[in-house]
C-alpha cells in the first residue's frame, strides 16, 4: 500500500514505517503531524487518483529530526568583468515516520428530513410533464409570429425600394 502526498510544493510517494525528508514544518521532535493533501492512494489492487486531492485519505506520522541539508555553493561569475560572488545555503527540513495510512469513511446517515424530500420532488415530477406540454406549444406560436413579423418586413422594403 503506497501514497503520493503533496508537501513543501513536492510530491512524495510515501509507504507505511519509512522516514521522509519534506521542507521545514514547524514542531519539535516527536509531535505528530499529518499529510491532508493525498493525491493518490493505491491498496495493491485498486488505485484511487484525486482530481486534484483525495478528502477521504490522510497519512499519519511523527517528526524525527529537524535539521539543515549539506551546504550547497552558489557561484556567480561573469568572464571579463571581474565580477564573482560566492554564497553557501543549507536548506532547513523535517525528517517524518509515517506511521499509518487512514482512510475515512464519506458515508452520513440520513435523517428522515432527506426521504420526505424525495418523495416530494418525485410528486412535482409527475406533474410536470403536462406543464412542459403547454410550454413546448406556446414557443411554437411564437417563433411563428416572428417568421411572420420578418417576412413583413422585406415586403415594406421593396415596396419602398419600387417607390423610389
Amino acid at each position: 500500500m503506497y501514497v503520493e502526498v503533496n508537501s513543501g510544493g513536492k510530491q512524495y510517494k510515501v509507504q507505511q514505517g519509512q522516514v521522509l525528508r519534506v521542507e521545514k514544518i514547524p514542531g519539535d521532535v516527536g509531535n505528530p503531524v499529518t499529510f491532508e493533501r493525498v493525491l493518490m492512494f493505491s491498496d495493491g489492487e485498486n488505485v484511487s487518483i484525486g482530481q486534484p486531492e483525495l478528502e477521504d485519505v490522510a497519512v499519519e506520522g511523527h517528526i524525527v529530526e529537524q535539521g539543515k541539508a549539506k551546504k550547497i555553493i552558489v557561484f556567480k561569475y561573469k568572464r571579463r568583468k571581474r565580477y564573482r560572488r560566492k554564497k553557501g545555503h543549507r536548506q532547513e527540513f523535517t525528517a517524518v515516520r509515517i506511521d499509518g495510512i487512514k482512510t475515512k469513511a464519506q458515508k452520513k446517515p440520513e435523517t428522515g428530513a432527506e426521504p420526505e424530500a424525495k418523495a416530494k420532488d418525485l410528486e412535482t415530477e409527475a406533474a410536470s410533464p403536462k406543464t412542459e406540454q403547454t410550454k413546448m406549444a406556446a414557443p411554437d406560436k411564437e417563433a411563428s409570429t416572428k417568421a411572420e413579423k420578418t417576412v413583413a418586413k422585406p415586403n415594406s422594403s421593396k415596396s419602398e425600394q419600387e417607390s423610389k
